[in-house]
C-alpha cells in the first residue's frame, strides 16, 4: 500500500512547519498494530500536514498512500483515515496557492472516489459511517450516488451508519437542489418518509435535523413537541450505563473537560444539527431547549445546557425561560451536569438573574463551593459564588464577606466587585486590608493588587488612597516604573477625583512613562486642570507604535471637550487610520471637542459601525455623552436596538465576555437615545 512513497521526494516538499520528510513516518504509524502509535500519527497528521484544515504540497502527496490504506480490510483504524481525507477534500484554501492546492486534493479524491463505494459496503462499521459523506462529496455522479445510499438505508443494521446515511441524504440534497436537481428533490421526499413512523426516534431526529436544513418547509407544523417526543423516546431506549461516572481526585483540566463532555455524543450532534437548522427562529429553539432542559434523562439535559450557550452567544431573546430551567441543573445529583450548568451561566453575567435562587441556594449550604483550587494549587472563586456575583445579585455579598474573612482568599474575587455596585459597599474595609498587606515586590504582587485597586475603585473608596498611594511611591525602582499595578493604581486613584489630591505629585510622575494616558485622566479627574494634560495627550497623539495608548489619548481628549482644541489637527489625522477603532475614537474626539460633526466625522463613524462591530460601543458611548447634539447617529442605535442578534455573532470564534459586551452595547444604546 506504500509502493513508490521511498521515491517521493518529501524533503523537498512542505508542511505547516516546514520539511516533509517526516511525513513517510506519519504515513506507516497510521498502519500501526499499535493504537498509541496510530494515534500519534494521526495527531501528526492533522498538526502538521493538514494543519488547522490547510492543505501543503505534502497533503496532496499524501492522498494515494491514505486511499490504498483505507480499502487494506486488515488494518485498524481506516475510519480515522477516511475521516481525514474527507476533511483534506473539504479545505477551502487560505490564498492562490492554498486554493489550487485545495482544488487538486479535491480533483485527486474525486479520481478515486470508487474507493469509497466499496468502502460504503466495509464490514466495519466505522469505516461504512466514515465513507457516506466521502461518496457524497466526491463521486460525481449523482444518479448513482443516490442509488448507493437507497440501497445501504434498506440494509443497514447499525444505528450510527443509519445516521451517518441520513446525514448524507441532507448533504446531497444541498449539494444539488440549489441547481434544480430532480434527485434533489427525490432526497427530499426520502428523508420526509424517513422522519416519520415507523422508523425510530434516532433516525427521526436526524432526517428532521436535515430537513430543517434543506427543506424547512417539509417541516410538520408541530415540529417542536414532535422532537421533544422523540427525545423522550430516544433516551428511554438508552441504556443507563452510558452515563459518565463521577472522577474523584485532582481537579486537573482534562479531568474537567472529560466531566463536561456529554457522553451521549451522537445525540448531542442530533439536537445541534437541528438548532443549527433552525437559525434565527429563535422561539422554536427556545421551546426546543426547554424541552431538552426538562427531559428525564440527565444526558438529554446536559446536552441542552451546552446548545443553550450557542443560542445565548447569537441571539438576544428568549433567554429567560432556559436560564431558569438551567439554574435548576445545579440541584442535580450528577456533577457533570451541575459543572455544565455553572460554566454556561458564568458567562450570562445580568442574563444568568433568572437561575440566581438556585446560585444562592448552592453555594450557600455547600461553602466548599466558593473557593475552586485549580490544577496548579492558585485558589479562584467558585464558578457558582462568581455567577451569583457577576448577576449583580446582592445576595453575593455576605458570602463573598465570608471568603474574605477565610484563610485562603482567591486574586480574583476583586474582579466580580464592579458588578455588585453599590451593594458591594461593606466589603471596602476588607478589601482595603488586603491592599495595604500587598507585597511591593515579589511573586504574586500583580495578580493580588489588580483586582483589589479595579474592586476599589469601582466602590469609590476614598478611604483607600493612602493604600494606594503606596503603591505608587513604593516600587522597588522608583515612581518612575510602571506595570499593571501602577496603571490599575493610576486608575483608582481617578476614580477617587479630587479625594486622592495628595497624590497628585506622584501622578505627575508617571506623566514621562508607559502609565502617562493612565495618569493624565487620573490627574484631570482630580485636579480639573486640562492644561496640565494637555501636551501630554497631544505627545502620544503623535506616538505611532503605541496604538493602545494612543487611542487611550484620544478618547481622553474627547472627554476635554473644547479645551483640547490644539489637539485637532492629530486627531482628523487618526480618522484616516489603517484600525478601525483609532478611527471611531479620534472621530468621536473631534464631535465632542468641535459640539458638531465635522464633515468626515459621520461617515468615519457609519462605515466603523456597520464594518467593524467591535466600535460599536465606543460610538454609542460617545453619542451618549454628546446629547441631543448627537441625534444625526441616532438611527444606527435604535437600528441596533431592534436586531435580534448580537453584534459580535459574526464574529469567528467568541469570548467569554462576548455577551455581557453585548448586554452593554445595548444598555449604552437606550441610554444615548433617553438623553
Amino acid at each position: 500500500m506504500f509502493r513508490g512513497i521511498d521515491e517521493v521526494d518529501w524533503a523537498s516538499l512542505r508542511h505547516a512547519y516546514g520539511s516533509a520528510e517526516d511525513v513517510p513516518g506519519l504515513l506507516r504509524g497510521l498502519a500501526s498494530a499499535d493504537p498509541a502509535e496510530r494515534e500519534t500519527a494521526l495527531d501528526g497528521m492533522y498538526g502538521a500536514v493538514h494543519h488547522r484544515g490547510d492543505v501543503y504540497d505534502s497533503t496532496l502527496a499524501c492522498v494515494p498512500f491514505l486511499l490504498a490504506l483505507a480499502v487494506r480490510e486488515e488494518e485498524r483504524g481506516r475510519a480515522e483515515v477516511v475521516e481525514l481525507l474527507v476533511s483534506i477534500g473539504g479545505a477551502d484554501g487560505s490564498g492562490d496557492a492554498a486554493d489550487d492546492l485545495a482544488a487538486r486534493a479535491r480533483a485527486a479524491l474525486r479520481a478515486g472516489a470508487e474507493v469509497f463505494v466499496r468502502l460504503a459496503g466495509d464490514a466495519d462499521a466505522g469505516v461504512r459511517r466514515a465513507a457516506v459523506e466521502a461518496l457524497v462529496r466526491f463521486l460525481d455522479q449523482p444518479a448513482r450516488v443516490l442509488a448507493l445510499v437507497r440501497e445501504r438505508l434498506t440494509v443497514e443494521r447499525d444505528e450510527g451508519v443509519l445516521l451517518a446515511l441520513i446525514e448524507g441524504l441532507g448533504l446531497f440534497a444541498r449539494r444539488h437542489r440549489s441547481a434544480g436537481e430532480a434527485r434533489a428533490t427525490e432526497a427530499v421526499r426520502l428523508l420526509a418518509t424517513l422522519s416519520g413512523p415507523p422508523h425510530g426516534p434516532g433516525p427521526r431526529l436526524a432526517a428532521l435535523g436535515q430537513l430543517a436544513g434543506c427543506a424547512p418547509e417539509s417541516l410538520p407544523a408541530d415540529l417542536i413537541p414532535t422532537v421533544v417526543q422523540l427525545l423522550r423516546d430516544r433516551s428511554g431506549q438508552r441504556a443507563c450505563t452510558r452515563h459518565p461516572p463521577d472522577r474523584p481526585g485532582a481537579d486537573t483540566l482534562a479531568d474537567r473537560l472529560r466531566r463536561l463532555r456529554p457522553s451521549d455524543e451522537e445525540g448531542s450532534q442530533l439536537l445541534r444539527t437541528l438548532h443549527r437548522a433552525l437559525g434565527g427562529r429563535v422561539a422554536d429553539r427556545v421551546a426546543l431547549l426547554c424541552g431538552q432542559l426538562t427531559s428525564p434523562d440527565p444526558l438529554d439535559r446536559c446536552n441542552a445546557v451546552w446548545m443553550s450557550a450557542g443560542l445565548f452567544r447569537e441571539w438576544r431573546t428568549g433567554t429567560e425561560a432556559p436560564v431558569a430551567l438551567i439554574g435548576a441543573q445545579l440541584g442535580a445529583e450528577e456533577s457533570w451536569l451541575h459543572d455544565a450548568a455553572v460554566a454556561v451561566l458564568v458567562e450570562l453575567f445580568d442574563l444568568a438573574a433568572p437561575a440566581a435562587d438556585h446560585l444562592h441556594a448552592l453555594v450557600a449550604c455547600r461553602p466548599e463551593l466558593r473557593i475552586r483550587h485549580g490544577e496548579r494549587g492558585t485558589p479562584t472563586l467558585g464558578g457558582p459564588l462568581k455567577a451569583l456575583a457577576r448577576a449583580g445579585d446582592a445576595r453575593a455579598v455576605p458570602l463573598l464577606a465570608e471568603v474574605l474573612a477565610g484563610p485562603v482568599v482567591p486574586d480574583d474575587l476583586g474582579l466580580v466587585i464592579p458588578h455588585l455596585g453599590r451593594a458591594a459597599a461593606p466589603l471596602a474595609p476588607a478589601l482595603r486590608r488586603r491592599l495595604a498587606r500587598v507585597p511591593l515586590d515579589g511573586p504574586g504582587r500583580q495578580e493580588r493588587a489588580v483586582p483589589l485597586l479595579s474592586a476599589l475603585a469601582a466602590l469609590g473608596d476614598t478611604e483607600s488612597v493612602p493604600s494606594v498611594g503606596r503603591l505608587l511611591r513604593g516600587m522597588p525602582d522608583g515612581p518612575g516604573l510602571c506595570d499593571a499595578v501602577t496603571e490599575a493604581a493610576a486608575h483608582a486613584l481617578g476614580a477617587f477625583g479630587s479625594a486622592a489630591h495628595a497624590t497628585v505629585r506622584d501622578l505627575h510622575g508617571l506623566l514621562d512613562t508607559d502609565c502617562a494616558v493612565t495618569a493624565a485622566r487620573a490627574l484631570w479627574s482630580v485636579t480639573g486642570a486640562a492644561d496640565t494634560v494637555l501636551p501630554v495627550l497631544v505627545r502620544e497623539l503623535a506616538e505611532t507604535e503605541r496604538g493602545r495608548r494612543r487611542r487611550a489619548a484620544a478618547g481622553l481628549l474627547g472627554r476635554l471637550g473644547p479645551a483640547a482644541r490644539p489637539a485637532l489637527p492629530g486627531l482628523r489625522r487618526m480618522t484616516g487610520s489603517g484600525d478601525a477603532l483609532e478611527r471611531a475614537v479620534a472621530a468621536c474626539a473631534v464631535w465632542r471637542i468641535t459640539g458638531e460633526p465635522e464633515k468626515q466625522v459621520l461617515p468615519v463613524l457609519r462605515s466603523a459601525w456597520a464594518e467593524h462591530p467591535r466600535t460599536r460601543t465606543t460610538i454609542a458611548g460617545c453619542v451618549k455623552a454628546l446629547g441631543p447634539t448627537g441625534a444625526p447617529l441616532h438611527d444606527l442605535l435604535r437600528a441596533e436596538l431592534r436586531s435580534p442578534r448580537r453584534h459580535r455573532a459574526d464574529a469567528e470564534g467568541h469570548g467569554p465576555q462576548d455577551i455581557h459586551a453585548d448586554e452593554v452595547l445595548l444598555r449604552t444604546c437606550r441610554a444615548a437615545l433617553a438623553e
